[in-house]
């Protein structure tokens, strides 16, 4: 059912296409062409200068849901980071090797684009004619990112706004199937995030006259708040877990002083957390935990800066019980189920009443060396089960 060939050449041209965050519209355009060349209408979404949504519907004969293939066109890296330099998976240049695709984006998440278009071109090949609609959205915006202090412009913007765009502008479904790397486990809920910021303050004064006055450097009051934190992110942890899955936190950055000018004392220092939260805990009383604790320490100033749900799928839904089908037909075996901690924009479009599983290929990322990769076979097979997945979805006419 699959054409091999023309799934492969359709996610090496994705990969060849740089689309870091803020700079997805070359991206958008590529998906734009592909989807119109297979007959389907399109809706291009201009979120903003060079960042765009596409929007393609496969019309149904009438009578059936509407099913959403979502992925994200933006990429974790850029490929000029120096610490990423000679790694062949961390380019925008895709390449086929071995029965592997590497290249940037490949698995998070081009692949799952490339499999889309190629999942409703094979079901057209086939004569398959659909009850419901498809709709295959590539959305700029997802990768866990976010404007912060002088971090500011497109390239921060993340954490589903491109999504979010899409579903306040026509991208309305029954139910939607979202490719992020999963080793083809179906996931049916995922952990939100919670960033805070936690400073202290201090005198900006020169290191001449800072004699008698360590005691009131920002960064040195920080470290008591650092000891404080280790001390309570085991609770964090342990409070929020979903099921058997354990919480998990991560103190994400410090910053304090000017590099350029250690002879001043510096005037304030940052503390960065991602806390993540479970599905089932609202964010307000999530945001309400971490800052009960925040001031309970002396001094410090605390801001949440991210707040963004987790999102989850009753097992019993038909879309649940559709994938894992098409995946046993495939595969030969039922998937695996799986709860993850990582965020997705099924936390957007779940809150638009669309129910969302995260099921795709594998993370392709087995090694430092080699960055990210996939095996075409895996990518053929995912396809197939998205085509088989989409018939017993949306009805065939």
């Amino acid at each position: 059912m699959i054409d091999r060939d023309r799934l492969v050449d359709l996610a090496l041209r994705l990969v060849s296409t740089p689309s870091f965050t803020g700079s997805e519209e070359e991206a958008a355009r590529l998906m734009e062409a592909e989807l119109e060349s297979s007959g389907l209408q399109t809706q291009w979404q201009q979120v903003e200068d060079r960042r765009a949504n596409v929007l393609g519907t496969w019309a149904g004969a009438g009578g059936g849901p509407t099913l959403m293939f979502n992925g994200h066109l933006d990429t974790s890296y850029s490929g000029r980071e120096p610490w990423l330099a000679g790694i062949p998976g961390f380019r925008p240049e895709g390449f086929e090797r071995d029965g592997r695709i590497y290249g940037l984006g490949i698995s998070n998440m081009k692949g799952a684009l490339a499999c889309y278009a190629e999942a409703v071109r094979a079901l057209q090949d086939q004569g398959v004619r659909l009850q419901g609609d498809v709709l295959i959205a590539a959305v700029c915006g997802e990768i866990e990112k976010t404007q912060q202090g002088d971090a500011q412009g497109a390239e921060f913007r993340g954490y589903a706004a491109g999504s979010r765009y899409l579903v306040g502008h026509g991208g309305a479904a029954d139910m939607c199937i979202l490719g992020e790397p999963t080793e083809n486990k179906l996931v049916l809920a995922h952990f939100g995030s919670l960033w805070l910021r936690l400073s202290t303050h201090g005198p900006f004064v020169h290191t001449a006259f800072s004699e008698g006055r360590r005691e009131e450097n920002s960064i040195l009051r920080m470290r008591p708040v650092l000891d404080a934190v280790l001390e309570w992110l085991p609770r964090w942890e342990e409070q929020m877990g979903y099921g058997d899955v354990r919480g998990v936190a991560n103190v994400g950055g410090i910053e304090g002083g000017f590099g350029w000018r250690a002879s001043r004392t510096p005037h304030r220092t940052d503390l960065f957390l991602d806390l993540r939260v479970p599905p089932n805990v609202p964010m307000a009383d999530a945001r309400r935990e971490a800052l009960e604790f925040v001031r309970s320490l002396y001094g410090v100033e605390a801001e949440v800066y991210v707040t963004a749900p987790g999102a989850e799928v009753e097992e019993g839904h038909p879309l649940v019980a559709a994938v894992a089908e098409a995946h046993a037909e495939v595969f030969g075996a039922a998937p695996e189920r799986d709860v993850t901690r990582w965020f997705s924009d099924a936390s957007v479009l779940s809150r638009y009443g669309i129910a969302t599983v995260n099921y795709g290929t594998s993370s392709g990322l087995p090694d430092a060396e080699l960055g990210e990769n996939l095996s075409i076979d895996g990518l053929v097979k995912t396809a197939e089960v998205y085509a088989r997945a989409a018939m017993g979805l949306c009805g065939v006419a």
